[in-house]
């Protein structure tokens, strides 16, 4: 299983499960698909947001575990 970390680019992660998009959409990251998720680590892009990363980490991590 691929782990989610917060220094991971948000376009790897949606690779990893395209379904793990409408976990960050509902976190609030509504620009899942602007130019900046290309390059933009997990951490940098919910510094913009004003939200935890690792709240975010362990949502994502959550719903990959539960997928196994």
């Amino acid at each position: 299983m691929s782990k989610i970390s917060k220094d991971m680019i948000i376009s790897d992660i949606i690779n990893i499960d395209a379904n793990l998009v409408p976990i960050l959409i509902n976190a609030g990251m509504h620009c899942i698909g602007c130019p900046s998720a290309q390059g933009e680590s997990l951490e940098e892009a919910a510094l913009v947001h004003g939200l935890n990363a690792d709240e975010l980490v362990d949502a994502l991590n959550g719903f990959l575990e539960k997928m196994e």
